[in-house]
């Protein structure tokens, strides 16, 4: 048997894309890549979208020093090792943070074994008066381990440069499968009315796709990139070598330095209301592998489904023919 003139594969992969075999494999990969990866881009992608407005969350919430109201003599070393002792059996002290002022809360650290904690407590009674670290403050470095290591270290942080690659190959398989073809590429930039909800949902996740292709495209290269760039060293050199005669930056220098700051969207230099829109528009944009996660689940339920009552009916079909 010929092997197939790479010609006509291309000429139907332009003109009736449907049927080859490329698009088949890129719907095969795309699916089995979204449902390994599916969850893992959603949470990602909601977490990096609220830790766009970290620098503000951080100032919001960073601890202050807490002024008690009272007088007396401040408590020694030795008053707050006893305080400690009492409200924390088993704990041992191992720091005091005074301030300037006596009326300032106490910070104090204390441990037992792998536990540790950091508290407040009041300079003259010894009155534990809460965490050192506001519950705000903690929130938000909650979510950037959760975004950066998976709540995993290291470990979790090599998945998440994984998860970037996988997020890659579902973005270039997305569009060689949203392709339809030159005579109808049109029809798949909107979503049509008057349909049910399923030619909606298709449509949605179609055109919001096409939408959205890009940013998701440079989020998951940045993300692999941040994870394992000194693995990609010598591929950024290999692209454009150092140069003998030329000093300073090279210009993929600069892209480099670009992706971090369009993947935590970090817009400097910007008037405060041009950076405020950016960041709602990234905030936006970050939604979009959420909501093309689920659109495709559905999409996939849905081919599911319809398979199972084919299945059925031929079964039934059969039984009644006997």
């Amino acid at each position: 048997m010929k092997p197939e003139n790479p010609l006509r594969i291309w000429q139907r992969l332009l003109h009736q894309p449907q049927k080859t075999w490329l698009r088949k494999v890129n719907f095969q990969i795309h699916l089995w890549a979204g449902i390994g990866a599916g969850l893992y881009i959603f949470v990602v992608s909601v977490t990096g979208s609220v830790l766009v407005f970290r620098p503000e969350m951080t100032r919001a919430f960073q601890p202050r020093r807490v002024i008690v109201a009272g007088s007396g003599a401040v408590l020694t070393d030795e008053e707050i090792r006893q305080a400690v002792r009492i409200g924390y059996p088993g704990y041992e002290l191992r720091g005091i943070d005074r301030s300037g002022r006596p009326d300032a809360a106490l910070y104090i650290s204390i441990a037992r074994g792998a536990d540790k904690m950091q508290r407040m407590l009041d300079p003259f009674t010894g009155k534990d008066l809460g965490p050192m670290v506001p519950f705000g403050f903690r929130t938000v470095l909650w979510l950037l381990e959760l975004h950066d290591n998976l709540l995993a270290g290291r470990t979790g942080r090599r998945i998440n440069g994984l998860g970037g690659f996988l997020t890659v190959v579902m973005t270039l398989t997305g569009a060689v499968i949203w392709w339809p073809g030159i005579k109808n590429w049109r029809r798949s930039l909107s979503i049509h009315r008057g349909v049910n909800w399923k030619r909606f949902v298709w449509d949605f996740h179609s055109a919001f796709g096409f939408w959205t292709f890009l940013f998701i495209l440079m989020w998951g290269i940045s993300g692999f990139y941040l994870v394992f760039q000194e693995w990609l060293s010598p591929v950024v050199d290999f692209i454009e070598p150092y140069s003998k005669t030329q000093f300073g930056a090279r210009r993929i220098d600069y892209i480099l330095e670009w992706l971090p700051r369009l993947h935590f969207g970090r817009f400097r230099g910007l008037r405060p209301q041009f950076t405020l829109t950016f960041k709602v528009i990234w905030v936006v944009l970050g939604l979009a592998p959420p909501l093309l996660f689920v659109t495709g689940g559905l999409m996939w339920s849905n081919r599911k489904r319809e398979s199972f009552m084919l299945i059925r009916r031929s079964r039934m079909d059969a039984k009644a023919s006997r």
